[in-house]
């Protein structure tokens, strides 16, 4: 995943059903329960840790129990310090007291206690990279107590690398155009979007067997994030791993085909009940904020639905441009709300002129968001019916609008709009079928259309019509649109 491309734009729940969502997650929970208990008489190690001797008393104090209880505690304790709830407050004796960070969880805002949340996330993610615990104590020099990574085939800096990139494809996964996804991912298809290249036919015997190495990996690290309420997780069904253990191999990989006949429906349904046992992964509304943060730490530019609400019409019509129809919709609805309609109006169309190679798509945004204003920007939109540049979109949005007295336009005008037009599809969606079904349309209603066409002096006339000849299915249409091309680029001086 590149950092200098926009990531999709991801639309999140208010701060303040983050801020919930996070104090009722397990791990955060346990943490201020131990900082609230933590004092005089608590003793930690040289490296924070709670002493073993207290362990059972914390885990007693969460209601934890089973052979896993202590661990448990001492995660949350590593939490509730890592995060400032504990502070340290005589190393050399192992004091420690409720540190200040306590009081935001009750007394802050939204945004602090995010910030804690955040902070404990980080810790977990750390724990999550390392190496079973019986496997680096095997790994340890016997006499200088240092972890031989190379006794693990273990990387710390490969797999924390592996794991940031595993999340940031489920993020990629479930941010979709209608707003997060709500379906789990397949652990098998999230492990392979990581292993199998993306021109690869069907992954290879080898392909297979690190996919499922993977698996595992993933398993024990989701079992770890899920508390931290970064997941909602079903795990990999243990006769799976006690099968795989038995044979001697994996757990395998390939998941299921797909179902036909008379009993689709039934297949399908078994189909989904067998991949579930593979394990399914879905990220919480509260990981896709915790994602979008690390990302943007991270220097990726992953935007949210709302980011450009409080910035001018420049910033919104050039922001949304890469939006998908329905995230730019919500968007401009969020920006339009803060603003009088007639004054939006104006500020949006002011924002629309230009002749750089973004200008058609903001003038198609713009067309988008007078459309959400309604008939209340009627004044701004005939304000600019004399305007070369937007006469057309004024004409079109009027007409729209059912207004009977619209101005005709004129021929130039007409075919500068034409080509603005599809300079703004070409921006938005590229070769798409539909721009392919208008371009068709185009050259069978008008015989000369590229006769005039080439002369229409706009900057994206040349790149317009080279498209037209990319697009277009007959061979003559095409060519003649290719020489149309050719003859606006020499008159632009290209």
């Amino acid at each position: 995943m590149s950092d200098s491309s926009p990531l999709p734009p991801v639309r999140l729940i208010s701060e303040a059903e983050l801020a919930r969502d996070a104090l009722s997650t397990p791990l955060l929970a346990r943490a201020a329960r131990l900082a609230r208990w933590a004092g005089p008489g608590t003793l930690v190690d040289a490296g924070g840790g709670l002493v073993d001797e207290q362990l059972p008393a914390a885990a007693e104090l969460l209601g934890l129990t089973g052979d896993d209880a202590a661990a448990c505690a001492s995660e949350a304790w590593r939490v509730a310090v890592d995060t400032g709830l504990v502070e340290i407050t005589d190393e050399e004796n192992g004091a420690v007291a409720p540190g200040e960070e306590l009081a935001l969880l009750t007394g802050g805002s939204p945004h602090d206690v995010l910030a804690v949340w955040l902070a404990a996330l980080e810790t977990v993610l750390a724990d999550a990279s390392v190496p079973d615990l019986d496997d680096l104590i095997d790994a340890m020099d016997a006499d200088g107590g240092h972890v031989d990574f190379s006794q693990l085939d273990f990387d710390p800096e490969r797999e924390a690398a592996f794991l940031d990139g595993v999340l940031g494809n489920l993020y990629l996964l479930t941010v979709g155009e209608d707003g997060p996804v709500d379906a789990a991912v397949p652990l098998p298809a999230l492990a392979a979007s990581m292993i199998v290249p993306g021109d690869a036919a069907e992954p290879s015997n080898d392909m297979l067997e690190q996919i499922s190495d993977a698996m595992m990996r993933l398993d024990d690290q989701f079992r770890l994030l899920e508390p931290i309420g970064l997941v909602s997780y079903r795990p990999v069904d243990e006769a799976l791993m006690r099968d795989a253990d038995e044979s001697g191999g994996t757990a395998g990989a390939e998941g299921s085909g797909g179902a036909g006949g008379s009993e689709e429906g039934a297949a399908a349904s078994a189909d989904d009940t067998e991949v579930a046992r593979y394990g399914m992964v879905r990220l919480t509304p509260l990981g896709l904020y915790g994602l979008r943060a690390r990302l943007l730490e991270a220097g990726f530019t992953a935007p949210a639905v709302g980011d450009l609400a409080d910035k001018g019409a420049d910033a919104l019509l050039d922001g949304s441009a890469g939006y998908g129809p329905q995230a730019a919709r919500a968007e401009t609805e969020h920006w339009l709300a803060r603003r009088e309609p007639v004054a939006a109006a104006r500020e949006l169309l002011a924002a629309a002129r230009g002749s750089d190679a973004g200008a058609p798509l903001r003038r198609l945004r713009c067309q988008q968001a007078l459309s959400l204003v309604g008939d209340q920007a009627e004044p701004a939109v005939r304000e600019v019916l004399d305007d070369a540049e937007l006469g057309g979109l004024a004409r079109v949005w009027l007409t729209e609008l059912g207004a009977t007295d619209v101005p005709p336009p004129s021929e130039a005008m007409i075919f500068w709009l034409t080509i603005d037009t599809l300079a703004a599809q070409l921006a938005a969606e590229g070769n798409s079928e539909e721009l392919q079904a208008l371009v068709e349309g185009l050259a069978q209603q008008h015989s000369g259309f590229f006769a005039a066409a080439w002369r229409v002096e706009h900057p994206a006339t040349p790149d317009v019509l080279e498209a037209m000849g990319r697009l277009h299915p007959d061979k003559r249409v095409a060519k003649e649109a290719r020489k149309a091309a050719f003859k606006a680029r020499s008159q632009q001086g290209g």
